[in-house]
């Protein structure tokens, strides 16, 4: 790989399987991006231990004593990031919203995965809404992250086919299979400096063709 490896954080609060998938992809030698913190507000989240094993700082900072003041819980974080010289963001469960300028600080350089073909079904309950509206396909979004809730520049896509006699566990469980997919690669354009931003266009510098053909994760 040429060029230097960006650093990246990752907030979590739970166990962090998309974490996970991106941990696995970070141990190739040519992967763009080296995770270097992985933070969560809250201390028992599984993901730190999973982290930790694998050798990765980690970091605590508990949004309750804050109660409530965003903007100083947000600026918390912000001290944790730039004591360890992060350049990119990865939310992956981070169940916290984040301030307006929190999020223009990292314009372009924090990410987030949401369980929906996006613009279609933002904010929760995506799998449900996706069946009672007769989607032949649902799936998954890595966008930039915006102050509005689940907008912002797409990265990637990917569809996945919602089946007769699906329920939300059923749906939910073959999108997170393509959320482990999606989620390392897009981090890895974006690290890889192959992705650049025209308003809410992204356009990616593929390394070879692409025929433009559209791509089912089964």
């Amino acid at each position: 790989m040429s060029g230097r490896k960006k650093r990246t954080a990752i907030l979590i609060s739970g166990r962090g399987s998309n974490m996970t998938a991106i941990l696995k992809a970070a141990r190739d030698p040519d992967y763009p991006a080296e995770i270097a913190l992985v933070l969560a507000n809250n201390a028992d989240a599984k993901g730190l231990a999973t982290a930790a094993n694998e050798g990765i700082k980690t970091a605590h900072v508990d949004h309750r004593p804050f109660k409530g003041d965003r903007e100083a819980f947000d600026a918390e974080i912000q001290k944790v990031l730039e004591a360890n010289d992060i350049e990119l963001v990865v939310l992956a469960g981070f169940m916290r919203i984040l301030t307006a300028s929190f999020v223009e600080r990292w314009t372009d350089r924090m990410l987030n995965i949401h369980p929906s073909l996006l613009p279609s079904f933002k904010g929760l309950h995506t799998y449900e809404r996706a069946i009672e509206a007769g989607c032949r396909l649902s799936g998954c979004t890595v966008h930039f992250v915006r102050a509005d809730m689940d907008s912002g520049p797409i990265i990637c896509q990917a569809a996945v086919p919602v089946i007769d006699g699906d329920d939300a566990d059923s749906l939910s469980a073959r999108i997170l299979v393509a959320e482990h997919q999606i989620y390392p690669q897009a981090l890895a354009l974006v690290a890889g400096d192959r992705v650049t931003v025209d308003g809410m266009r992204v356009t990616i510098r593929h390394d070879e063709p692409v025929d433009g053909s559209v791509q089912l994760v089964n």
